[in-house]
């Protein structure tokens, strides 16, 4: 699944009935992050303040990025829900195999040669369970989400501690494990602390 205008229509036109809702609930302004946190509730629109740092929230995010060392487990596991496809729009990106010693050439050549089998599974496993593919050598992860992926008031889950890149454009974006993520594509709400 490659960027989803349809997805993202979706969440700007929920975010403004759910934003006004979490204002009145909460009786204050809200944060950009909060607004963002509120309207990506996995229950949809807010029906109770959260205290930040305390209560454990049910999350709905827009998309999952998953970088080539952390998405194998991460796709093994999705392989064992029984589902056909990924529940939110999902990429794998073949970066962290690749290292940097001699030259892009060199290092890439290097890299296909000792993790070919670890490419051709995650490449394999995307195909069919209709996850974007990032083969090595297309980019780092953390440019490509920003750059493809990325936009103001979405909410990304991803496998990489550099998740968090896709802030620069205004999404609440966070690095978790590759279980969580999992949740995710079967699926499943993402349960978080409301942050603090």
């Amino acid at each position: 699944m490659a960027f989803d205008i349809d997805m993202i229509k979706k969440v700007y036109a929920e975010m403004p009935a759910r934003v006004n809702k979490a204002r009145e609930i909460t009786g204050k302004p809200l944060t950009l992050a909060e607004k963002i946190l509120y309207s990506h509730l996995w229950d949809g629109t807010p029906g109770k303040p959260f205290t930040r740092g305390k209560d454990y929230v049910d999350f709905a995010p827009d998309r999952i990025a998953c970088q080539d060392a952390t998405a194998q487990m991460a796709l093994l596991q999705f392989m064992q829900a029984g589902k056909t496809e990924v529940a939110v729009p999902t990429t794998v990106h073949c970066d962290h195999l690749i290292q940097a010693k001699n030259g892009a050439s060199s290092d890439l050549q290097n890299a296909l040669n000792t993790s070919n089998e670890v490419f051709n599974f995650l490449e394999s496993v995307s195909d069919k369970y209709g996850i974007g593919f990032w083969k090595p050598g297309a980019g780092i992860i953390h440019q490509v989400v920003l750059e493809n992926y990325a936009f103001p008031g979405g909410m990304m889950i991803g496998t990489d501690s550099h998740t968090v890149n896709a802030g620069g454009l205004g999404m609440v974006a966070i690095g978790v494990g590759g279980a969580d993520a999992v949740d995710v594509m079967a699926g499943m709400a993402w349960e978080f602390q409301f942050p603090s």
